[in-house]
């Protein structure tokens, strides 16, 4: 296949020095068909960038680049290129552990991608998979990295994480906070907000009219009330307000039947209440597959849903899919931002 100067800059990072990160990297970018969707550039430290190779069994060129503002006037983009840091020593990185020096370089490349996205150097980021309680040992001052990269963006608006599979969206109104804190997250504004955030992420991803229901919040919907009037006053408000503003957003479902609906491929898109209300199902439906996007930012980040599986690093195990599916997101979006749709609400 060949590629044309309107490709979007896609920007790989190697993720988790300790975890299956570059070993996924390294079979993904074995992927001519892939590769042809983008202008790639893979940023990382070179020695992980080899280990990774040797663990796939995989040897894939990359051409070397001083800088992610040289890639956007490459000449000939067919092969990805790779620029090289300094981030993090091999004896630093214990496979299949979570550390400090893990966590560091993780953030070292992050932002450095970010603050190209910032230049305008890329047009979407894909990260391998991260470990969370290593970042924090290594400096993340934030509860996850979706505030970290809002932070680093200067987002004001609103944002949330999205998961993806197969076609099917979902977002939610808390995502990684206590249990016994998502009642102080559920409101109107938040709804209406979640919402609208998933509609125009679609949108973005191609899909002209999505079509998005709200989950409700108690068993078997609140029972008319009985069982808790979240649904009564604030979901079913939200909703309508939604549809005053034109989106066709429908529900809310009761949340134990909601993804019958998507499973029957009557919907696009859920917005959930708290992160496993959502996150079982839709990891039940296809862990492997499965994709986050970091809505509400300005440009588009993605990433596996899985983790870091440090049980199998190192062992040549790991399956691509789930990262391939989050490549060829960031390549659609990005898209979308190079041809300068506003992603999310927020400004480029």
């Amino acid at each position: 296949m060949n590629h044309s100067p309107d490709k979007p800059v896609v920007a790989l990072t190697l993720g988790d020095p300790a975890g299956i990160g570059p070993e996924l990297i390294a079979r993904l970018l074995s992927r001519c068909d892939l590769m042809a969707q983008a202008n790639v550039v893979l940023v990382g430290d070179a020695w992980l960038w080899e280990e990774g190779q040797r663990v796939a069994g995989l040897l894939t060129p990359t051409v070397p680049i001083a800088s992610l503002a040289a890639v956007r006037r490459r000449a000939d983009p067919a092969t990805p290129a790779f620029v090289g840091v300094d981030t993090v020593q091999p004896q630093q990185v214990h496979r299949g552990r979570a550390d400090a020096a893990g966590g560091a370089s993780v953030l070292a490349v992050l932002d450095r991608c970010m603050d190209a996205a910032l230049a305008h150097e890329i047009d979407a980021i894909c990260f391998a998979p991260l470990n969370k309680h290593a970042m924090k040992q290594g400096g993340l001052r934030h509860e996850d990295e979706l505030h970290h990269f809002a932070a680093h963006l200067g987002v004001t608006g609103y944002f949330c994480e999205f998961n993806t599979l197969h076609g099917l969206w979902t977002s939610r109104i808390s995502s990684h906070v206590p249990l016994k804190d998502v009642p102080k997250y559920l409101d109107k504004q938040r709804v209406v907000d979640a919402a609208t955030l998933i509609y125009r992420s679609l949108q973005a991803d191609g899909v002209a009219t999505p079509r998005v229901a709200v989950a409700g919040f108690n068993p078997h919907n609140g029972d008319g009330g009985t069982c808790g009037r979240e649904e009564i006053d604030i979901i079913e408000p939200a909703v309508r307000e939604l549809n005053a503003r034109g989106l066709p957003v429908v529900g809310p479902f009761p949340a134990d039947t909601i993804f019958l609906k998507a499973r029957d491929g009557e919907l696009d898109a859920i917005v959930t209440m708290y992160h496993d209300q959502g996150q079982i199902a839709i990891k039940l439906m296809g862990f492997s597959q499965g994709v986050t996007v970091q809505g509400g930012l300005p440009i588009p980040i993605t990433t596996p849903a899985h983790g870091t599986a440090y049980d199998i690093a190192g062992l040549g195990k790991a399956n691509v899919d789930a990262t391939a599916n989050a490549f060829a997101i960031a390549c659609r979006m990005g898209h979308a931002y190079r041809d300068g749709q506003s992603l999310f609400g927020q400004p480029q």
